[in-house]
């Protein structure tokens, strides 16, 4: 037992740096815990027990789940039709064109639609975590950026849920299941909340947990990903966890303590640098291919939306971020034998320099003034999103 918690201590140590780190360079501390594994998982190379992998799954489930529950439904209703058409094309035009590049390049089909699934991603963690660094959020441009980045992760989730998905009765079980508790749920779940109230054993944090592993066991018993109902049931329940926010507090304080890091350092520490050394050609292609799609789906897009040049250009870098949904693919592929280690470690390494350079960019050079965020139609030309009310 006492090696438990030893190794409980040493990774918790890995966490308590890369929050360090975090705070003091002022990223996201997602980022800091892949960097810091990739770290230690090429130095000291802290084993990957049983334990380390569940707490690693559940905080994947979890964070997954917070994701899906930041999601404003009165956002998402104004600018539908520019978040729908944005989010579309940013995740299709890099799946197509990165699992396209990874074919050519020799991997197999199945490590070709993860590499595809990986790249298409939009990092909501870095995306809300500039939005709220630059009081974005409030605006409806940052607004509409974060509606699309939803609409992206949703295609991603449900990509990676059915590319792999075996369409037995398991999996039509999971569907049926879906079908039937996602709408109940969101009729149940305030009900319940305002009847179990507030105690210090938690029953409302317990029901969540509960919901998530029951679903979750449905969705990979139908050959699907634990991370799918989780998306979906946070996207369900949004609107009440905005009402209820000390139980979001709550939640994401548990889980950014204890269990998101056992999930981004133990993806950090998979990555073999002297594959990527070795595969540096690869990396440079797939960040180009994933940046240069963004740019060639969204651009057009927010053009046609009367987006003027330098919020376009914003918007473009905003969704080609990725971190969370990419890494959680990734992992997704080695843990299933689809990918090696070595094509791991190229998918992590541009996932993580798509985290970092275009939100760079963006903050740097096409930051929006006050009026260009607020998107008001007028006569001076600052943007207007047809279709949506001028918001």
């Amino acid at each position: 037992m006492e090696q438990v918690w030893w190794e409980f201590a040493l990774w918790m140590a890995l966490a308590l740096g890369a929050g360090l780190i975090a705070q003091r360079l002022r990223v996201s501390v997602a980022l800091a815990e892949l960097v810091v594994g990739i770290a230690a998982g090429n130095t000291i190379h802290p084993e990957v027990t049983p334990w380390v992998t569940f707490l690693a799954g559940l905080g994947a489930l979890v964070l997954t789940f917070l994701a899906g529950a930041e999601l404003e439904t009165e956002a998402l209703e104004k600018h539908w039709k520019a978040a729908l058409a944005i989010g579309f094309v940013s995740f299709l035009f890099p799946f197509l064109l990165c699992a396209g590049l990874a074919r050519l390049s020799g991997w197999q089909p199945q490590a070709s639609l993860v590499a595809g699934i990986a790249l298409s991603t939009t990092s909501v963690a870095v995306v809300y975590a500039v939005m709220l660094e630059s009081g974005l959020n409030q605006t409806p441009l940052g607004k509409l950026i974060l509606a699309a980045c939803f609409v992206t992760d949703l295609g991603t989730v449900v990509a990676l849920g059915l590319a792999f998905t075996h369409f037995d009765a398991w999996f039509w079980g999971f569907l049926a299941a879906c079908v039937v508790a996602l709408p109940l749920l969101r009729w149940l779940w305030p009900r319940f909340l305002a009847w179990v109230g507030t105690h210090i054993s938690e029953p409302e944090v317990k029901g969540l947990f509960l919901l998530l592993a029951a679903l979750g066991y449905l969705a990979l018993k139908g050959g699907s990903e634990a991370v799918l109902p989780a998306y979906l049931l946070g996207m369900v329940l949004a609107d009440t966890m905005l009402r209820y926010r000390p139980l979001t507090s709550r939640l994401r304080a548990t889980t950014f303590a204890l269990l998101t890091p056992f999930y981004f350092l133990k993806a950090g520490s998979l990555v073999d640098l002297r594959a990527v050394a070795a595969g540096i050609v690869a990396v440079l292609l797939f960040f180009a291919a994933k940046v240069g799609a963004k740019f060639l789906g969204v651009a057009p897009v927010a053009r046609l939306c009367g987006f003027p040049l330098r919020v376009n250009a914003y918007t473009t870098l905003m969704m080609s971020t990725g971190l969370t949904f990419g890494s959680i693919s990734a992992l997704y592929g080695l843990n299933h034998a689809i990918i090696d280690r070595a094509q791991y470690s190229i998918l992590v390494t541009v996932v993580i320099l798509t985290a970092i350079v275009p939100t760079i960019v963006a903050q740097r050079l096409f930051s929006p003034s006050e009026a260009e965020a607020r998107m008001e139609e007028n006569s001076s030309g600052t943007p207007h999103v047809p279709g949506n009310g001028g918001a």
